[in-house]
């Protein structure tokens, strides 16, 4: 008997579409609007930083920050910095090597308050530091009375970037930590070297590339600390007044120059950090790709 259904061309075989691939349209449509959230957030706030500095021409720029105010707070700031992120980094890996090496009670509570200065307002920590500290209070007053002051001093701006940094360098490290276990470091222990020695030639080879990215990252945010220190710091015009604090000051007294070319700097400040991140990753890239595969 014949049969058509012999005769028919096979039908082509149904091309099923993968889990991970969207429509050319809707690829196009999102990068597209990545671009556009980078250049409205990221790209026009820098062009126009740049440009109300060089509104009156490079020289007037440069005039502003060679007043000795100007010069005071990047001083400062870069003072600061210097002193905080080192902390920042020592407490980081005493954190992370604590909840990684170690199980004791309130683990996960020690977890949590690492995360503690991103959901406090640094405003709220400065003022804490205030209560704690200040000339008003017990402790407060016997520090002034060692010439040792807190508030409104160095070591005031000093601890309040370290508690806005401090998770920084943490977070970054504690997954790699975990993630690569004891097995190398009980391995040379057994081999017969000592604590440091296990420290200095296993884990912080290990976690070299986590601990600069949390170093990198606290470094810019430290630079960039505006609330905790304006609450610590008291706003001394050069004194105490760091350059996001000195940026304010002269924005609200209508020396827009003055104001946009600090401001400036502080970007080529955290421009200068993000490209010396990329630089390294370029630098390093089979080393990065082994680390993240360990």
């Amino acid at each position: 008997m014949f049969d058509a259904a012999h005769l028919a061309p096979p039908r082509p075989a149904r091309r099923f579409r993968a889990a991970t691939e969207e429509p050319a349209a809707l690829r196009r449509g999102l990068i597209g609007l990545v671009f556009v959230l980078l250049a409205v957030l990221l790209f026009a706030p820098l062009v126009t930083v740049f440009g109300e500095a060089l509104s009156q021409g490079a020289g007037a720029a440069l005039t502003a920050l060679a007043e000795p105010e100007a010069h005071a707070a990047i001083r400062l700031t870069l003072l600061v910095t210097a002193l905080s992120v080192p902390l920042t980094a020592v407490f980081g890996l005493a954190a992370g090597w604590a909840i990684a090496r170690f199980d004791f009670p309130g683990k996960a509570v020690l977890i949590t308050l690492i995360d503690l200065p991103f959901s406090v307002s640094p405003v709220v920590a400065g003022l804490c530091l205030v209560l704690l500290f200040g000339a008003n209070t017990t402790l407060g007053d016997w520090l002034v009375g060692q010439g040792m002051p807190v508030v409104f001093a160095l070591p005031g701006i000093v601890l309040a970037t370290v508690f806005v940094t401090f998770p920084f360098v943490a977070r970054e490290i504690l997954p790699v930590m975990v993630e690569q276990g004891r097995a190398e470091e009980e391995a040379a222990l057994t081999l017969g070297a000592s604590g440091w020695r296990m420290f200095f030639t296993v884990t912080l080879p290990n976690i070299r590339w986590a601990l600069l990215y949390g170093v990198l990252l606290a470094t810019a945010r430290a630079m960039g600390e505006f609330g905790a220190v304006a609450v610590v710091s008291g706003k001394i015009r050069g004194v105490t007044a760091t350059v996001p604090i000195a940026i304010e000051m002269l924005y609200n007294e209508y020396l827009t120059v003055a104001a946009f070319s600090l401001a400036a700097l502080l970007a080529s400040l955290a421009l200068v950090t993000l490209a010396l991140k990329t630089a390294l990753e370029w630098r390093h890239a089979d080393a990065l790709s082994a680390n993240r595969r360990a």
